[in-house]
């Protein structure tokens, strides 16, 4: 499976933004999709995640209660809606896909987007 991820910009803080994830060649259905962010210096970590069912949602603890992760099964895309943004949210974003059980750890996820670029100006 391919993914994409889209949606990033410049936004002030206190702004929202929406990030899309687009799976190809499969669909999302048995995988588990995350987004992941890395700011410069900074090691990768995690944001969120969905079951592909939708019935499970996970947060990181800096973004819980600002941002929401969804799915939309027949456009086989997963979204990151991010609210109240701060200037610590800026980093680049990205989308992966997992068929194992790992939530957290970016190691269990075996495909990767390129990555989308979102900057939060104080």
């Amino acid at each position: 499976v391919q993914v994409q991820a889209s949606g990033g910009g410049l936004v002030q803080a206190g702004g929202s933004l929406r990030l899309s994830c687009a799976a190809s060649g499969r669909t999302f259905s048995s995988y588990a999709v995350a987004w992941f962010r890395q700011a410069p210096g900074k090691e990768r970590a995690f944001v969120a995640a969905i079951s592909w069912s939708g019935d499970r949602t996970y947060y990181g603890t800096s973004v819980k209660g600002r941002f929401t992760i969804s799915g939309d099964n027949a456009k086989n895309t997963v979204y990151l809606q991010m609210n109240s943004l701060k200037p610590e949210d800026t980093a680049l974003y990205y989308c992966a896909a997992s068929s194992g059980r790992t939530i957290y750890s970016s190691s269990g996820y075996e495909y990767w987007g390129q990555g989308t670029q979102v900057t939060v100006s104080s």
